[in-house]
């Protein structure tokens, strides 16, 4: 690791930190479940209601467990405030016309044993359509999901300047691609599997979020 990279590391944990007492302040963020995050890499997936979901799922992983989210690269352009931090500690792509690049530069977080972010709808715009890309990467990259569910009491997202509702960041079991093709017999064509695992992964997050302690 270079003296870059120690810093990019360090900078996170402090930064993971402040964001954490930030929100606990702010939302009363309460995070279940630490004990399920894995020590090797995954594949965090989640619901994509608000930019607030970024630094909640940090908050919720805590600083030893650093998250590289995919980020669309028209982010670098939208938000120039946040564009170091883009840049910095995500890993770009451009959406619309995904390249062979795009897809090597996310499989390779993964196969290095990385907690790579990937929010399915891949936009808090509704309606939200499953991108079931996370499926392949999921697939080809031989790794568990790690599903985390933000449960809200009152507004979310806020509604400014001074109603935060009280965000609970529940996370769940890993679980493997196996473990959502129970009755899929083979005959289905990729598109149709793909899409159905898609489906069945939100699912699973969504039962998270039903729970309560």
């Amino acid at each position: 690791m270079n003296a870059a990279e120690a810093f990019k590391g360090i900078f996170y944990r402090y930064g993971a930190l402040f964001i954490y007492l930030f929100l606990k302040l702010l939302f009363r963020l309460r995070v279940e479940g630490r004990e399920n995050i894995p020590e090797g890499g995954c594949i965090l997936v989640s619901r994509h209601r608000s930019y607030w979901d970024i630094p909640v799922l940090i908050a919720a992983l805590g600083r030893r467990h650093r998250i590289y989210f995919v980020a669309r690269k028209t982010l670098l352009e939208e938000h120039m405030v946040f564009r170091p931090f883009i840049a910095n500690y995500s890993i770009c792509i451009d959406r619309e016309n995904f390249s062979l690049e795009d897809y090597r530069n996310v499989m390779e977080a993964i196969k290095s044993g990385k907690i790579v972010g990937i929010f399915p709808e891949g936009t808090t715009k509704i309606p939200q359509k499953i991108h079931p890309g996370v499926i392949r990467f999921a697939e080809k990259g031989g790794r568990d999901f790690l599903p985390i569910a933000i449960e809200a009491r009152g507004p979310y997202p806020p509604h400014y300047p001074f109603r935060y509702g009280q965000l609970t960041a529940r996370i769940g079991r890993p679980f493997g691609l196996r473990d959502l093709e129970f009755d899929l017999n083979g005959s289905e064509d990729r598109h149709e599997r793909y899409n159905r695992l898609s489906e069945r992964l939100m699912e699973r997050i969504d039962r998270l979020e039903e729970q309560r302690a």
